[in-house]
């Protein structure tokens, strides 16, 4: 216990050093982004005046390259921030659409955040199971972008039907403890994506012990995950709506 204890000390005592670190590079880019809105007014003020002088063009001249001076560090800033974001892990928890779903019914979802993809499909079966040929997937959080999701009814091989196509935030992912997310995929909202979404603030090798962590969300391998769509309950999770 003694040693758990020391370790979750030194975990902290790090988290807070990462904490002030982000908050420096935000910092840092809030001073970049006025400086460049400076810039931009500078340009737009001699763009829309008279350019006939010669100090007049050399100061839009100046100006100009300040922005895109300013606009290239807060490229780099953006970079580095998201180096320090850690990572999401996703895990799959199924669809919901109740009378919806039928047996035999098959779907594929597409995930694209930024670079990253992740695509997987699976199958109702019956007693409203669901069969996915993938379950787990690592996201690299980014500053600016936003993760859209597209479910595919796969009736055949010649027909397949788009259910819905939505982009959500991701800042919400940002918490301590594991959360259930409900995303609508349609305009009723009659058809739902059910994901556990854990935020790592470090690589998984820098994380505390399983044993020294509370309410940790369980990782499981298997190819292959069964889910039902009256899950039993899991007071260890935070449930929250995750609408568009």
């Amino acid at each position: 216990l003694f040693q758990q204890v020391k370790s979750i000390e030194r975990f902290l005592r790090r988290l807070e050093f990462h904490a002030s670190k982000i908050d420096e590079l935000y910092e840092a880019y809030c001073i970049q982004r006025r400086l460049r809105d400076g810039a931009h007014n500078m340009v737009k003020a001699y763009s829309t005046g008279s350019p006939g002088s010669r100090e007049a063009r050399e100061s839009l001249a100046e100006a100009s390259k300040g922005y895109k001076e300013y606009t290239e560090n807060m490229c780099l800033l953006e970079n580095e921030l998201e180096s320090q974001l850690g990572e999401f892990h996703v895990r799959m928890k199924g669809l919901a659409g109740f009378a919806r779903l039928c047996a035999g019914d098959q779907y594929e979802i597409f995930m694209k955040y930024g670079r990253q993809r992740w695509k997987l499909r699976g199958r109702i079966e019956v007693n409203s199971k669901q069969v996915w040929d993938s379950e787990e997937m690592v996201f690299l959080p980014l500053v600016t972008e936003f993760l859209s999701i597209k479910v595919t009814e796969l009736k055949s091989l010649a027909n397949h039907v788009v259910v819905g196509n939505v982009s959500c935030e991701t800042k919400d992912l940002f918490a301590a403890l594991p959360q259930v997310v409900a995303v609508d995929i349609n305009d009723l909202g009659t058809l739902k994506l059910s994901l556990e979404v854990t935020w790592n603030p470090f690589d998984k090798d820098d994380q505390p012990s399983a044993a020294s962590t509370v309410n940790k969300a369980s990782t499981v391998n298997k190819r292959f995950s069964t889910y039902n769509q009256s899950p039993p309950d899991t007071p260890s999770l935070r449930e929250q709506a995750f609408y568009v």
